[in-house]
C-alpha cells in the first residue's frame, strides 16, 4: 500500500468516526422531530413536581448584602 492510501484511510476513518458520533446527537433529533416535540411531561415527572411550589423556588430580586 502506498503512503497516500494509508493517509486517505486514516483521514477517512477519522471522518467516519466523527460522523458516527454526531449522528445520534445532531442528525437523529433533526429527522425525528415528533419524538422530541415539546408535548406534556412524562407522568412520573408531573407527579413528582406536583408538590413543589414554584414561587418558593424562584430567586428573589433583592440585592446581595
Amino acid at each position: 500500500m502506498s503512503k497516500n492510501h494509508k493517509t486517505v484511510l486514516i483521514f477517512g476513518g477519522f471522518i467516519t468516526a466523527v460522523a458516527a458520533a454526531f449522528y445520534p446527537i445532531f442528525y437523529y433529533p433533526l429527522t425525528h422531530k415528533n419524538e422530541y416535540s415539546g408535548g406534556s411531561p412524562p407522568p412520573l415527572q408531573e407527579k413528582s413536581r406536583r408538590r413543589i411550589a414554584q414561587e418558593s423556588n424562584r430567586p428573589t430580586c433583592s440585592p446581595l448584602v
